[in-house]
C-alpha cells in the first residue's frame, strides 16, 4: 500500500463510519502486567485504561498464571498437569488445574469488585488453541499439534470454556461489552512447520492454512463477541485472521515489515491494535511518550494510505507484547503512554 492515491477506495462513507466495538482514540494493554499482586495491577489498569480495560494477568505468579497453564485451564473436559515443566494433557483433574483454576477466580474477583458500576468494553485474554496445541504434550510424549484429531477436540474443548469465561465475566461485570482476545505466538510457526519436537532435532509438519483457519473460524463463532488475534511474531497471517472472522488483530508495529497485507486488512475493515509502545526501554533508563507512539501510528498510516481521521475510529494503540518482563514503573508509564497516544490520534 505505497501509493497514496489508492486511499481514495477508503472515501466511501460506508467505510468510514463502520463501527468498531471500542471508542475512537482507546488504548488498552495486551494482558500481562509484572509482579504478583492482582488487585495493585487491575486498579493500575482501570485507571491507566479507561476506555478500553483489561483484566490483568501476572504470570510471574508462576505455573497456571502464564500463557499456557491460564489459556489450558479453560479446556472442558481436557485436564491439564504439569510434568517436568511442561503442562500437558492428563487423564483426570488435578491440583495443578485446580491451582490454575484458582488463580483465574482471584483474577476475576479483582475485576468483578473494582469494575464495579463500570459501562464499556472489557478485554479478556486467552491462548488461542493453536499456540495451545503446539505448547501442551500429549500423554505418550510430543506435542499435541501432531495429532490434527486431537486438536479439533481442542479446538471444540476451548470455545465452549471460553464461551463460559465470557458469560460469567458478563455476569460479573452487566455494564462491560465484552472483548476476547486470542494470544497466538505461536500461528506463524505451526503454518510454517517450525515448531521444533522435544530433541530440537526435528519439526512438526506445517498444518494447511484452510485447517488453521477453520479452527480459529470454530473458536472465534462459538465465544459470541468480538475477537481481537494477538501475535507478537513476524509473518503474521493477517489474510487468514480476517477469514477466520477476527475483528482485530494485535501486532508489534516493529515487525510489520510487509505493509501490503496489513493495508488489504485494513481496507476490509479489520481493526488494528497497533503495538506502538516498547515492552521494556530500549535504552536503559528511558521512558516511552505518547507523543512517540502516535507518530508511529501516524506514519504507519500515511505510508498504508489511509485517511488520517480514519486511525482513531479503527486503531487501539497498545504497547507491543506484554509488560511481564516490565518494571512496574515502566509498566505503568507505558499504559499512560499508550493511553495519551490514543488520545492524541483523536485529535488528528
Amino acid at each position: 500500500m505505497t501509493d497514496p492515491s489508492e486511499s481514495s477506495r477508503t472515501d466511501d462513507p460506508a467505510r468510514r463510519s463502520e463501527p468498531w466495538p471500542w471508542p475512537a482514540g482507546a488504548a488498552t494493554g495486551i494482558g500481562s502486567l509484572p509482579g504478583t499482586d492482582v488487585a495493585e495491577a487491575q486498579r493500575i489498569v482501570l485507571g491507566e485504561l479507561p476506555q478500553l480495560p483489561h483484566l490483568a494477568e501476572l504470570p510471574a505468579r508462576g505455573p497456571g498464571a502464564e500463557l499456557i497453564g491460564r489459556g489450558a485451564a479453560f479446556l472442558v473436559d481436557l485436564p491439564i498437569e504439569l510434568y517436568a515443566g511442561r503442562w500437558r494433557v492428563a487423564g483426570r483433574p488435578g491440583r495443578d488445574l485446580r491451582h490454575a483454576l484458582d488463580l483465574r477466580e482471584r483474577d476475576l474477583d479483582q475485576l468483578t469488585e473494582q469494575a464495579d458500576g463500570y459501562v464499556g468494553p472489557v478485554k479478556l485474554q486467552a491462548a488461542g488453541v493453536w499456540t495451545l496445541a503446539a505448547n501442551l504434550d500429549v500423554g505418550l510424549g510430543g506435542r499435541l499439534v501432531r495429532d490434527h484429531g486431537a486438536v479439533r477436540d481442542l479446538a471444540a474443548s476451548l470455545a465452549e470454556g471460553l464461551r463460559a469465561h465470557v458469560a460469567d465475566v458478563t455476569r460479573r461485570v452487566p455494564g462491560a461489552q465484552v472483548l476476547l482476545q486470542l494470544d497466538e505466538p505461536s500461528l506463524p510457526a505451526v503454518l510454517a512447520g517450525a515448531v521444533r519436537t522435544d530433541s530440537g532435532l526435528h519439526t512438526y509438519r506445517a498444518v494447511a492454512a484452510s485447517v488453521v483457519r477453520d479452527l480459529l473460524a470454530e473458536v472465534i463463532g462459538t465465544v459470541g463477541v468480538p475477537v481481537v488475534v494477538h501475535c507478537c511474531a513476524p509473518a503474521v497471517p493477517l489474510a487468514l485472521l480476517r477469514a477466520a472472522g477476527a475483528a482485530a488483530v494485535a501486532v508489534d508495529l516493529d515487525l510489520v515489515t510487509d505493509l501490503d497485507p496489513l493495508g488489504e486488512a485494513i481496507d476490509a475493515g479489520l481493526g488494528l491494535f497497533a503495538g506502538a509502545v516498547p515492552g521494556t526501554p530500549r535504552q536503559p533508563g528511558t521512558a516511552p511518550t505518547s507523543a512517540q507512539a502516535a507518530d508511529a501510528v501516524r506514519t504507519l498510516w500515511s505510508k498504508l494510505g489511509f485517511p488520517a481521521s480514519q486511525a482513531a475510529a479503527q486503531v487501539v494503540v497498545t504497547p507491543a507484547c506484554g509488560l511481564a518482563g516490565a518494571t512496574p514503573a515502566y509498566a505503568r508509564t507505558a499504559l499512560a503512554a499508550c493511553r495519551d497516544a490514543g488520545r492524541r490520534l483523536a485529535e488528528m
